[in-house]
């Protein structure tokens, strides 16, 4: 039996903590502690560059996924202090117009995404460019699937050439 794995009976639990670590009742809380509300996400959106991804498993993306996505954004000339990364199957339920007016998004790149997740009153195919409400959209596949077909990466990249008007 190792010390890692100790289960302790529940009478056991309740005589070792019969007096509360943490006052529930106080009624007030600390200046600085409350949660602001809004979209969390990684990056600092200094170029209104908003990347949706959905992964259940990780904050924001699997260290392989988000090294991918670096590099595709180094090829953009972009960083990541230069868009918002928003992970939807961790941040909830976010629709296009909630990113519009707290992100104010000019190009919003879904990976892995329906447009209707975003409540997006239109649907369009993986690497179409679609321009609606003054904002960009470009659909495509899983980043983990674009990494293993050069023939999505091509595809990927063309689009992205157009959007960010790389020679």
């Amino acid at each position: 039996m190792s010390l890692d794995n100790i289960q302790l009976p529940p009478i056991v639990l309740h005589d070792l903590f019969k007096n509360s670590l943490v006052d529930l009742n106080t009624g007030t809380t600390k200046a600085g502690i409350e949660k602001t509300p809004g979209i969390a996400f990684l990056g600092n959106n200094q170029k209104q560059v908003v990347i949706i991804v959905s992964n259940a498993t990780t904050i924001y993306l699997p260290d392989e996924e988000l090294n991918f996505l670096m590099g595709i954004l180094n090829a953009c000339k972009l960083t990541m202090a230069d868009v918002a990364l928003i992970n939807i199957a961790k941040a909830g339920a976010v629709t296009y117009t909630e990113i519009q007016q707290e992100l104010k998004a000019a190009t919003l790149l879904l990976f892995g995404i329906d447009p209707l997740q975003l409540q997006l009153p239109l649907q369009f195919p993986h690497y179409q460019i679609q321009k609606f409400n003054n904002q960009v959209y470009l659909s495509a596949p899983e980043l983990s699937a674009i990494a293993a077909d050069k023939t999505e990466k091509t595809k990927l990249w063309n689009c992205l050439k157009e959007i960010f008007s790389i020679g």
